[in-house]
């Protein structure tokens, strides 16, 4: 088979799988994100084995897709926020973010140094307990129609938040396993730089397109708005890599930026079939990439469900203290929209692996416990909001 067939009959398993298993999630009351996760352990190298390791590496078309997909959906939930909604959560959002990190990245830390690894090495594995992964709770926030309560833009604001503390975290943990030791002052450097790049696209972006937003009508294409702000999306997306950011953070700034523009609700309604196309791949591939043969042991299993708890209860203590200004209630969805680690841990077991810090089982467990935590947060979560929306719904109005 030639490798351009190859390529499209690996796009179409991909694609009717993630449609399958939304599906079946959705007639199971589960958010469709949990469905297509799930149709990526089926047909990836833990079962059926359809999908390999090497067609989801980094690079492949399945990846580029994947990542194109993620920025794209980020970029929708933007389009969606304003950034005077996130200025008035500013002070939950930063606590969120911040004791969101420390505390994951501290228990992390104990539990792998009392598994035996030195400190230098306990610090690696405890940066792939920190970063959230935004875009598996979005895709929930966005499904369930919540975007706009004041909850999800707390969990918006602290993932901003949470991705350049992770960043810089990681940033050290990797530099002390290649001997050049903890250099302050390039860490200020970073960290002035990504909240300047944060700071002015997002304050300057969105006052120039307040202004006047006119000139995206100029072009005599009907689509010309869609399109200049796609270029945007995938341009910041770019440049925020540059700063040491996910792509998904400059695609969310870009997001809110036309938010400001008056051809908001087309572009909103002109996306979703992009949506609809491109966001299933990286929900099934975040799937795809665990193997359940690393884990056929006691041992393993065990580790990976002490590792799963801690992922979890440090997380969701570190959002609920900090969005404690909500209300309990509030503060539990805050707490549970941070916990999905996701891709993300994904990326720094890998790393971990490449830098001969985590054993080939150890890296099995961190993904397992990355998927487990996208997997087991969106029914709670949606659980949650349906909650709150119906306890307000029977609460007696005002005469």
């Amino acid at each position: 088979m030639h490798h351009a067939n190859e390529i499209l009959f690996s796009l179409f398993i991909v694609f009717v799988a993630a449609q399958i298993g939304a599906e079946i999630a959705q007639r199971l009351k589960l958010p469709g994100v949990v469905g297509e996760i799930a149709a990526g352990c089926v047909i990836g190298p833990s079962l059926l084995g359809w999908i390999t390791p090497d067609q989801v590496a980094v690079g492949t078309p399945l990846d580029v897709l994947s990542e194109i997909g993620v920025v794209l959906l980020l970029f929708s939930v933007g389009l969606e926020t304003r950034l005077e909604d996130l200025k008035k959560v500013g002070k939950a959002a930063f606590l969120v973010g911040v004791l969101g990190v420390l505390l994951p990245f501290a228990m992390g830390g104990v539990w792998a140094h009392g598994s035996g690894y030195d400190w230098g090495k306990s610090l690696f594995v405890a940066a792939a307990f920190v970063a959230t992964s935004a875009g598996i709770t979005a895709r929930v926030l966005q499904e369930l129609g919540v975007l706009q309560r004041v909850e999800s833009k707390v969990i918006l604001g602290a993932a901003v938040i949470d991705d350049i503390l992770a960043m810089l975290l990681l940033g050290v943990v990797v530099s002390l396993q290649g001997g050049e030791g903890f250099d302050l002052t390039h860490l200020v450097m970073v960290l002035a730089g990504a909240i300047g790049f944060i700071a002015v696209i997002g304050w300057g972006g969105t006052r120039v397109m307040r202004w006047n937003s006119t000139w995206l009508d100029k072009p005599r294409n009907a689509y010309s708005p869609l399109l200049i702000v796609l270029a945007l999306c995938l341009g910041l997306a770019y440049v925020s890599t540059l700063f040491g950011l996910a792509a998904i953070i400059g695609a969310f700034l870009a997001g809110m930026i036309a938010s400001e523009t008056r051809q908001q609700h087309t572009l909103e309604q002109q996306i979703q079939p992009l949506l609809a196309l491109l966001t299933p791949f990286f929900f099934v591939l975040t799937g795809s990439k665990i193997n359940l043969h690393q884990l056929a042991s006691a041992d393993a299993l065990i580790a990976l469900s002490v590792v799963t708890l801690i992922a979890i209860v440090s997380k969701l203590l570190g959002g609920f203290l900090g969005a404690l200004s909500l209300g309990r209630k509030g503060a539990a969805i805050v707490g549970f929209g941070m916990v999905p680690r996701g891709e993300v841990g994904v990326v720094i077991a890998s790393l971990g692996l490449a830098a001969g810090v985590f054993s080939d089982q150890m890296y099995a467990i961190i993904v397992a416990m990355s998927l487990l935590t996208a997997m087991v947060t969106p029914p709670i979560l949606a659980w949650l909001l349906r909650s709150t929306v119906n306890e307000t719904a029977d609460q007696p109005r005002d005469a």
